[in-house]
């Protein structure tokens, strides 16, 4: 009873906090030490609730999807509510030139990041300068370029990509880097938000994909029960928040999901600081 508990405590964090720009791996880490449900049976299971997480968004989002594999007809603009040419609206080289960055970078960093970057207090960090950074995007946002997904050029894909590399720092937020970031590079905020989305596919599916490879051998079938469990939680629960954002986002933007991160570090500092752990 008490895996199955955590199974869902876990997977309802996972779904709140995958899409939002709060950072679900820092929600993970800090849950996991509450519930001291922390090693390698726990990584594992982070994986594969990120994978649930992953076929939300790819439910959501499965006509933009299979357009992403249609190079060559019209597609309308349905943020921008325009039709535009092939040659201009997304495509899969969008995809490609925002995912890279971070991919080469994680790989080639993957250990130290792990050795070093997985602790409490380093999440906290995160939180914080992720917080900033997505107040910065905000306040600086520079004029508006690209009003819809189908609009964004090739080099503001760059750019995000670039930006999101800051993510590779856990707690720092993959999708607050890449909306924060698509607004400093001209993006509107929803199509910032829809192409954060998008490109968070791959970059998931690559990520758990490598961990899932490494530690599959911890996978037993006594754990079947807690590893479905996390799964169809954090699947319905991301569904969920996914929807709720992208109508919160027309009424609110990242400050107040930022200072939500500032509150978080600070309670949780203190009870680090109070409990020693």
């Amino acid at each position: 009873m008490q895996n199955i508990f955590t199974a869902v405590i876990q997977g309802i964090v996972e779904g709140l906090t995958e899409f939002l720009p709060v950072s679900s791996t820092g929600h993970l880490i800090l849950t996991g030490k509450l519930l001291n449900f922390t090693g390698d049976k726990a990584d594992t299971f982070e994986v594969i609730i990120q994978l649930g997480a992953i076929l939300a968004v790819a439910v959501i989002y499965w006509r933009r999807i299979l357009n992403l594999l249609d190079i060559g007809k019209l597609q309308p603009d349905q943020e921008a509510g325009t039709t535009t040419k092939s040659s201009n609206r997304l495509n899969l080289i969008h995809v490609i030139l925002a995912c890279l960055p971070a991919m080469v970078l994680g790989l080639a960093l993957h250990s130290v990041i792990t050795s070093y970057l997985f602790s409490a207090y380093t999440v906290l960090a995160g939180l914080v300068l992720g917080g900033i950074f997505m107040l910065i995007g905000e306040r600086s946002q520079a004029s508006v370029q690209s009003t819809g997904v189908d609009q964004i050029t090739y080099r503001q894909a760059i750019y995000i990509g670039l930006f999101q590399c800051l993510a590779l720092w856990p707690g720092f937020s993959r999708s607050g880097a890449t909306i924060a970031g698509g607004l400093l590079s001209g993006v509107e905020y929803k199509a910032a938000t829809n192409f954060s989305f998008l490109i968070a596919i791959p970059m998931m599916v690559a990520a758990s994909g490598y961990e899932l490879l490494k530690s599959y051998n911890t996978l037993t079938a006594s754990d079947a029960a807690f590893f479905i469990t996390g799964f169809i939680v954090a699947f319905v629960v991301a569904l969920l928040a996914v929807i709720t954002f992208l109508k919160l986002l027309e009424r609110f933007k990242l400050a107040p999901f930022a200072y939500y991160r500032f509150i978080l570090a600070a309670v949780f500092l203190i009870y680090l600081l109070v409990t020693g752990v």
